[in-house]
């Protein structure tokens, strides 16, 4: 009886070692080509598991991946996006970078004081 255990803890870790293997290298593929479509440069050429869970989904019970991964703009400085794994099904790739503001309502719209000459456009900085 204890052979079976040992032999079924060993297979079940040489399970999620394979799958991990193979998600990452998927990873890797995506974070490549995502970087390519939006002309980010991929620093590094790989991804690195950030964080994993176990989730229940209609197919079943699946590992969830977190994998994070160094960018460039233009070549300068260094940023960290994250390709978010199901399996090895995507589920998101964030790069951090701030898409188009949302539009403004009445209450975001700057009011003039006395001294504004109209010409400064206020900015709101990406808190992270």
């Amino acid at each position: 009886m204890s052979y079976f255990v040992l032999l079924s803890i060993f297979l079940g870790l040489a399970w999620l070692w394979l799958d991990g293997a193979r998600a990452r290298e998927l990873a890797i593929g995506l974070a490549k080509a995502y970087c390519e479509k939006h002309d980010l440069q991929l620093l590094d050429e790989t991804v690195a598991l950030s964080r994993m869970a176990l989730r229940w989904t209609n197919e079943g019970i699946r590992v969830r991946r977190m994998f994070r991964f160094d960018f460039s703009l233009e070549g300068v400085g260094r940023r960290t996006g994250y390709v978010l794994m199901l399996g090895t099904r995507l589920e998101t790739i964030d790069d951090g970078l701030e898409e188009d503001p949302p539009p403004a309502t009445v209450d975001d719209a700057p009011t003039k004081t006395a001294g504004d000459s109209g010409n400064v456009v206020p900015f709101k900085r990406k808190d992270r």
